[in-house]
């Protein structure tokens, strides 16, 4: 696969993702798989240069737990697989094992950038939802809730698969800049115990490897550029739920 750089200027899709503001931005998104070594250099430098996410736990890690969905054709996997553009996935996620905060997220990607639609929703709600139904839409509703459920419900989508992750996250305000490190990822398909954890789980990355994802809006400062040298690894095509789902065909 090409090496490509951080400091490539794509093509911004006029529509916007994650909120910063009032407006919503489409955003940087590049992944690279790192050895142990590589991860180790690369911690240092990004303490230097980014803050801590300040959600983190003591250690200095986040757990994810995703339930990801797709249709009866396996759309979502086969455009994963063939690199479609426009595509997007749904999902939900909590985080550190706290089902109190339980997100339903939307996530797209247009010419290499990514946009992020989400809503909160209840535990009664996710529970429908793992069950392959829809909560019932009402008028009280945010209007994002409104739209995020419809289209679930008229693309006919249903749980596939459960992801959990631990994740290293640094933050720096200036392009709004996240780095990441993704370990010990595995995969499921016990969904009824999503909301409980207590399943049989499967690694899917090879040993001693982690994901560094680097995103960002319109420009990626320079002393960070610098500092973490990221143009120097290779850029992948990583998808969590392509790599999860694979272990399950």
């Amino acid at each position: 696969m090409s090496v490509e750089t951080i400091t490539e200027k794509k093509t911004q899709p006029k529509v916007s993702s994650s909120r910063y503001g009032n407006v919503k931005r489409w955003r940087h998104e590049y992944k690279y798989m790192i050895d142990a070594k590589q991860e180790s250099i690369l911690l240092i430098k990004a303490q230097c240069v980014l803050k801590r996410d300040p959600h983190v736990r003591q250690d200095g890690t986040y757990l994810i737990r995703s339930l990801y969905f797709d249709d009866m054709n396996d759309t979502c996997l086969a455009e994963n697989l063939s690199g479609s553009d426009p595509r997007s996935k749904f999902r939900i996620r909590y985080y550190n094992f706290d089902t109190n905060r339980i997100v339903l997220e939307k996530k797209s990607k247009s010419h290499g950038m990514c946009l992020k639609d989400s809503c909160n929703i209840t535990e009664d709600e996710c529970k429908i939802l793992m069950r392959g139904y829809f909560p019932i839409i009402t008028e009280e509703m945010p209007d994002i809730k409104k739209k995020l459920l419809s289209e679930l419900e008229i693309r006919g989508l249903f749980p596939k698969t459960i992801v959990t992750y631990e994740r290293v996250p640094f933050v720096y305000s200036g392009g709004n800049v996240r780095v990441t490190f993704d370990r010990k990822i595995t995969s499921s398909e016990d969904i009824e115990q999503f909301l409980t954890g207590t399943y049989k789980q499967r690694p899917v990355l090879p040993c001693g490897h982690c994901i560094l994802e680097v995103k960002w809006d319109e420009v990626m400062p320079l002393h960070i550029k610098n500092t973490l040298r990221i143009d120097r690894l290779e850029w992948i095509a990583f998808s969590k739920y392509f790599m999860c789902r694979k272990f399950h065909q």
